[in-house]
């Protein structure tokens, strides 16, 4: 079972730029609507943009302020802007929970095998 969001890019706290692993935050507008309920944690799955396809790795979580999810995707071998894009996200398979890191070069290395492991994925 796959599930799929779509919506506008909004800018986030490009705390994901910082780690060397930008994504684009996605306005919550649909999940709200739909009333989505959504696994917290990483994801492997691919990203729509435009007529183009990206494999990605995407965040659900964790729970803001409104108890509502974030929801942000790093398009592997995307290099460019997307604010104010409409993408679509199609999540495909749970990967792990969120977990916390020592250091930031711990959350570094675990991001790098995350990608490694999406771009291996028959998706």
């Amino acid at each position: 079972m796959t599930i799929i969001i779509t919506g506008k890019v909004t800018q986030g706290e490009k705390y994901g730029r910082i780690l060397g692993f930008p994504t684009a935050n996605l306005d919550r507008r649909e999940y709200v609507r739909k009333k989505m309920k959504i696994r917290l944690g990483v994801w492997a799955g691919k990203v729509k943009v435009g007529s183009r396809i990206y494999k990605g790795g995407i965040v659900i979580g964790p729970l803001d302020k409104y108890h509502l999810p974030k929801i942000e995707a790093h398009l592997i071998n995307f290099n460019g802007n997307l604010y104010g894009e409409k993408i679509t996200i199609n999540l495909q398979k749970y990967l792990r929970p969120f977990k916390k890191y020592k250091n930031i070069n711990q959350l570094k290395k675990q991001i790098a095998g995350d990608v490694q492991k999406i771009k291996k994925l028959n998706l």
